[in-house]
């Protein structure tokens, strides 16, 4: 969800005033305070409440998130179909949060028939804006044929615009391509690269995988 950072000047008592008086960032602003617990404590139904009446009055940004809280059930009855409804009411206005998370609603079959063409139209719509999560998706579905036909190297593309943005899954992705030579050549260095900084960021996964390269790679010394 996001902050409520663009109000920080605001007290909370001015906001709801804003907000009751039908003050659509305001209202939306308010529902970001109560979902983050910021300067009030949290509050999932009335961060719906707000999201909601925002939603309403067409800000993006609320019906993205009170799809999201329909979706996961927070401060409001669980109602995937419903939250679709509204994160593809965002996605339309071209918000590329809610444009990846229609993406991700059609992959896993959330709240929609899983369609992985739909998936890939709208992690394209994100991905072209630089939004990262999705650039990473998109180049899962582009290495795995999925939704598009399989291109590698149309998927170490996307994981790279990814990767340039931080992001630690698509990092991992890199070291893999780059270890098993998916639409790159193959280079154990650059694997062990991309593979280090995922883990210093916390993947799992590639950390696992160093500690098992870094085994071959000892019982291989000991072998010669």
């Amino acid at each position: 969800m996001e902050d409520s950072t663009q109000n920080k000047k605001l007290t909370i008592e001015e906001l709801k005033v804003l907000a009751e008086q039908g003050v659509m960032a305001a209202q939306f602003n308010l529902g970001a305070c109560y979902f983050n617990g910021t300067g009030v404590e949290q509050d999932y139904k009335k961060a719906a409440e707000w999201f909601l009446k925002a939603a309403e009055q067409g800000d993006f940004r609320a019906q993205n998130d009170i799809g999201n809280c329909y979706l996961d059930g927070l401060g409001v009855d669980k109602d995937p179909v419903k939250g679709v409804e509204w994160i593809t009411k965002a996605a339309e206005q071209g918000y590329a949060n809610a444009q990846y998370n229609l993406g991700k609603c059609y992959k896993e079959g959330d709240g929609v028939d899983q369609d992985f063409k739909q998936a890939v139209k709208w992690y394209t719509k994100a991905a072209t804006r630089g939004y990262s999560r999705a650039q990473n998706n998109l180049g899962v579905c582009y290495q795995y044929g999925e939704g598009v036909r399989k291109n590698n190297k149309k998927a170490v593309e996307w994981y790279m615009k990814a990767a340039e943005q931080g992001a630690d899954k698509a990092k991992y992705h890199l070291g893999e391509c780059y270890l098993k030579g998916y639409g790159v050549k193959k280079d154990f260095v650059k694997a062990k690269e991309w593979f280090t900084q995922a883990a210093e960021q916390g993947n799992l996964e590639a950390h696992t995988i160093l500690l098992d390269l870094f085994d071959e790679a000892l019982l291989k010394d000991k072998s010669e």
